[in-house]
C-alpha cells in the first residue's frame, strides 16, 4: 500500500504511511468505496475531442456549451491549467491543451504535442484570438513564440497572458527576470 500511494505526486513515504495508516483503519466498506471511485473514474475519464480537457463523454462541459464559443481559445499546457484558469471564473472562452510543451532537450519537438490539432482548429475561422498561457519557463516561453509564428500568416491574432510581480509580494524578493517581465507588461491606470 505505501509503495502504490508513494507514487502519486507529492506523496513522500511518510505521507504514504500516513495514508496506508488511515486506511487500515477504515471500515473495509469504506475503502472498498474508495477503491472503486477510483478505479471507476479514471476509466471514465478520457479526453475531449475538440480541446483534449478531460472530459466523461466525447466533449468537455466547456467545449459542449454553446455560450463558450466566442472566438476565443486558451492553449495550456495540461487539464490542470484549464481548472486553473477557470478557478478565475472570468474567462469565457474554450481551451487548447497541448498535453506537454516544446523541450528539445528532452526530444519533444512539435509533433510530440497537440499544435496540429489546434491549427485544424483554426482552420473554419471562427476563432479569432489565441490567448498562449504556457508557463513562464523556458519551454512554455518557446512553445507560445513557436505557436505564435504559426498563427501570424493565418491572421489569427496570438496574445500571451502578462507575466510578472504576483499579488501580495514583496518586490525586493523578485528576480531580475520576474520584475523585468513585469515592467514589459504594465498598462495605463
Amino acid at each position: 500500500m505505501v509503495a502504490q500511494l508513494s507514487k502519486l505526486p507529492s506523496i513522500g513515504q511518510k505521507s504514504a504511511q500516513r495514508l496506508a495508516y488511515h486506511i487500515i483503519g477504515m471500515p473495509l466498506e469504506d475503502v472498498r468505496e474508495l477503491a472503486s471511485a477510483l478505479y471507476q473514474g479514471r476509466k471514465a475519464i478520457r479526453y475531449c475531442n475538440v480541446c483534449g480537457n478531460y472530459a466523461i463523454g466525447e466533449l468537455c462541459d466547456i467545449c459542449a456549451d454553446p455560450s463558450r464559443q466566442n472566438g476565443q481559445v486558451c492553449v495550456v499546457r495540461d487539464p490542470r491549467d484549464v481548472a486553473a484558469i477557470e478557478r478565475m471564473r472570468d474567462f469565457h472562452g474554450t481551451y487548447h491543451v497541448l498535453h506537454g510543451t516544446l523541450s528539445p532537450m528532452e526530444g519533444v519537438g512539435p509533433d510530440d504535442i497537440r499544435i496540429k490539432e489546434l491549427l485544424a482548429r483554426l482552420a473554419d475561422g471562427k476563432i479569432s484570438e489565441v490567448i498562449l498561457a504556457t508557463n513562464p519557463d523556458i519551454e512554455g516561453e518557446a512553445t507560445a513564440s513557436y505557436i505564435a509564428r504559426l498563427l501570424k500568416p493565418m491572421g489569427v491574432l496570438a496574445t500571451r497572458i502578462a507575466h510578472g510581480v504576483p499579488v501580495g509580494s514583496d518586490l525586493e524578493y523578485a528576480d531580475e527576470i520576474t520584475l523585468a517581465k513585469a515592467m514589459e507588461g504594465r498598462r495605463p491606470i
